[in-house]
C-alpha cells in the first residue's frame, strides 16, 4: 500500500520476505525518476519469482536474473535510469570457498547516484 509518506531525511520499506507480492506491488508503483536501493539479507533468491525479477531488471539490474542461494547482492539504480547509471555488485554462495562459513564475503558498493534527466 502507498503511503505518500516518504521525505527529507530517513525512509524505509519492509517487506515480508516469505512473499513476493508485496514487492511486485511495490516496484510496480514506483515512480519515473525515482533511485531504488536494494540489498540481499541471508536468502533473497529463494522468493523471487520471473515477473519480480523482471521488474527488477527494468531497473537497470544485471545479476537479478542470476541471483542464487544465499548469494550476496547489491543494487542501486532506478526507474527511468540507463543501465550504465546503475551500481550494483554480486557475489555467488560457494560452500567451498565462502569467507564466513555458510556465506560468501562481505561486498561493499561506493560511488555518486547520477541526476536523473529531466
Amino acid at each position: 500500500v502507498e503511503k505518500k509518506n516518504a521525505g527529507v531525511g530517513i525512509n524505509a520499506v519492509i517487506i515480508n520476505g516469505l512473499y513476493v507480492n508485496p514487492l511486485i506491488e511495490l516496484l510496480k508503483t514506483t515512480e519515473t525518476g525515482s533511485i531504488v536501493l536494494m540489498a540481499s539479507y541471508d536468502e533473497a533468491s529463494s522468493k523471487l519469482n520471473d515477473e519480480a525479477r523482471e521488474l527488477i531488471l527494468n531497473l537497470g539490474s544485471s545479476f537479478v536474473k542470476s541471483l542464487g542461494f544465499r548469494d550476496n547482492w547489491i543494487f542501486v539504480g532506478g526507474k527511468g535510469a540507463e543501465v550504465n547509471k546503475t551500481f550494483e555488485k554480486h557475489m555467488k554462495h560457494d560452500p567451498q570457498n565462502n569467507k564466513y562459513e555458510f556465506w560468501p564475503e562481505l561486498i561493499d558498493l561506493t560511488g555518486c547516484i547520477p541526476k536523473y534527466p529531466n
